[in-house]
């Protein structure tokens, strides 16, 4: 684990504290790919930022698991008219730029530049983590999943705690890091750095597509 970025004294402390080893890699990942709707990718809505470059580096990261079969998991948060205006969903109170996040709105919908597939699964969730409250780490132990690559957005918000919750749930995490994005570099480099350090890899897209094309082929 290293991030000239943050000094040797940083590297010096995490290291002696005994973090940032390296995650085991497993026969049978899943790509999880985290809010990468309109509402986030796009500049123009409230919560949202220009994520092309994470766009096409997810995609190109899916087009790599086809071949293997690996399943591709979607998430996008969507808020009934009752949750986005009223008080039940408490993390609303303080990120009020999400409460356009309306189910059947533009916002909600995937960002149709994504390779998205019949036989993808798509997660609907309501708070940060793509594993509270929803069926998805259910799914990954039907599939036969043992690690996880996440995507998407935001790399200080959902991405992370979808980390932290997939290896609470005994899933390898792997993060490419050309593959998730944020509205401000500050919190994106700083949750990176702690993905590495106490959850996950954070590897290239480079490294994750050879890891992909290192699995077993499925027959045509």
């Amino acid at each position: 684990m290293s991030d000239a970025q943050y000094g040797r004294e940083t590297e010096r402390t995490y290291e002696r504290a005994g973090f940032g080893a390296p995650v085991r890699r497993g026969s049978r990942p899943a790509i999880i790919v985290v809010d990468l709707t309109r509402g986030f990718t796009e500049p123009g809505f409230p919560s949202g930022a220009d994520l092309t470059e994470v766009v096409d580096a997810t995609g190109e990261l899916i087009a790599a698991a086809r071949p293997a079969d690996v399943p591709v998991v979607f998430t996008a948060i969507s808020y009934t008219p009752a949750e986005a205006t009223g008080d039940a969903v408490t993390w609303l109170h303080k990120a009020q730029g999400m409460r356009s996040l309306v189910e059947g709105s533009e916002e909600v919908a995937l960002d149709p530049r994504l390779p998205r597939a019949p036989q993808d699964h798509l997660i609907v969730k309501k708070g940060a983590s793509a594993f509270f409250g929803t069926s998805l780490a259910a799914l990954l132990t039907g599939l036969g999943c043992d690690t996880v690559l996440v995507c998407g957005a935001t790399t200080s918000g959902c991405v992370r705690a979808t980390a932290v919750d997939a290896v609470q749930s005994g899933f390898s995490v792997l993060v490419p890091r050309e593959c998730v994005g944020d509205r401000a570099t500050g919190p994106h480099e700083a949750n990176l750095f702690d993905i590495q350090a106490k959850y996950g890899d954070v590897i290239g897209v480079k490294e994750a597509v050879g890891y992909l094309d290192g699995l077993p082929r499925t027959a045509p």
